[in-house]
């Protein structure tokens, strides 16, 4: 707002609105500039009317994107070998998301028994509530999958591997199962990070992801993603996000960007530090099983092997049957290089005991086809720290409380 010649200039608190200076262009740096806004400004009404909001050319609103979200939309949807993604506030929300665009009264979704369970009860306790039926099924057996399809089943879930149990179903079989019976799938893709499982070459039609794990890798954001790469079903979600009004921070975006740079050597170093704990673990009297995809006595070990071209640091351990469950508590109090705390995939390691009573719904199987599912699982996820540290502190706590 630049006064003309005799007039007088605009007072401070206008100028400081409408300042005239403008930076110039050619700026460029290793990252992204943080663009944060609800308002988008446009340079006439008729750019305004033509502008439309599914036209990422562009940009309308801040809910519907701004180059810091388009930025990273696009490089989430190229890590993952999709064409398309959305960006929203959590992984929960993530999952909501893909119920609502896809499934409408009278549908039934199907679940694995030992999905995360805060989406598995969306399903229950809300979708109900809209008249959609939610079919629980055993993902280690396809049969399972397949007796439960019907004229009304519109989307089946997958998970790999699953929550906490971290069973590894045979995706390709599951994915089939539903293919012949007309039924589009989506999975939680979380633990991959989209690096070391493309879960669209394997024909699943939509992924979602909890960015918060191992994108933003500080345990200090919180957000999801979905991708696919299906224009239809891209449309579909848009038209739910939209509606749902899920957005996210310019900050957060920005925080996520930047932890992109290293996703790669930071998802190798979980890897290969959770996978000398786990052998660890096995070795000791007091374990029964690691559950541990990437060990071949876990289940659906086979089914890792085929598909998967990395593993994450997050495993579970079963103890063996005569250690209670408060015995487990004490060990993770007596932790010293462990934190106790929800999530995965940051730089810190984590140590929750989970009591499977309240985390899995029948049919609950026998762990590795021995006895029944143990009462208390200890899920472990291993950070940035050196494993040698990380196996001392188990051992010094086993001694404590075992």
């Amino acid at each position: 707002m630049t006064p003309r010649a005799g007039e007088q200039g605009p007072a401070l608190q206008t100028l400081l609105q409408h300042h005239p200076y403008r930076a110039p262009s050619g700026f460029a740096s290793a990252q992204l500039p943080t663009y944060r806004a609800s308002t988008v400004l446009f340079d006439s009404v008729q750019q305004m009317r033509a502008r439309n909001w599914r036209d990422q050319s562009g940009y309308t609103y801040g809910l519907h994107g701004t180059p810091s979200s388009f930025s990273l939309e696009r490089r989430l949807a190229d890590i993952e070998g999709a064409r398309h993604a959305l960006l929203c506030p959590s992984g929960l929300a993530a999952i909501t998301l893909v119920d609502i665009a896809l499934l409408q009264q009278g549908d039934q979704v199907l679940i694995p028994c030992n999905a995360y369970a805060p989406g598995r009860e969306f399903a229950q306790r809300t979708l109900v509530r809209w008249g959609i039926e939610t079919l629980i099924y055993d993902p280690l057996s396809p049969e399972s999958l397949r007796a439960l399809l019907g004229p009304r089943s519109r989307l089946v879930w997958l998970e790999a591997p699953g929550s906490v149990s971290m069973e590894m179903p045979d995706l390709r079989t599951l994915v089939a199962v539903a293919r012949e019976a007309g039924v589009r799938t989506a999975i939680d893709n979380t633990w991959s990070a989209g690096i070391a499982l493309q879960p669209f070459d394997l024909g699943i039609d939509v992924s979602m992801q909890a960015l918060t794990k191992y994108q933003s890798g500080g345990a200090d954001v919180l957000m999801g993603a979905v991708l696919t790469r299906d224009p239809a079903l891209h449309e579909a979600l848009m038209d739910a996000h939209m509606r749902l009004g899920l957005g996210v921070g310019g900050d957060d975006v920005a925080l996520v960007l930047r932890g992109l740079a290293s996703l790669p050597l930071r998802y190798a170093a979980h890897d290969a530090s959770a996978r000398r704990v786990a052998q660890w673990l096995q070795a000791r009297p007091e374990v029964a099983q690691v559950l541990h995809p990437a060990l071949s006595c876990s289940p659906g070990h086979a089914w890792w092997a085929r598909d998967f071209q990395g593993a994450a640091g997050l495993f579970s351990v079963a103890f063996q049957p005569d250690i209670e469950a408060a015995r487990i508590d004490a060990l993770v109090d007596a932790l010293r290089c462990f934190g106790i705390g929800y999530s995965w995939g940051g730089p810190l390691s984590l140590a929750v005991p989970y009591d499977m009573a309240h985390t899995r719904v029948p049919p609950a199987r026998a762990v590795a086809d021995a006895g029944s599912l143990p009462a208390c699982l200890l899920r472990l996820n291993i950070g940035l720290e050196r494993s040698e540290d990380l196996i001392a502190d188990l051992q010094q706590a086993m001694r404590v409380a075992l």
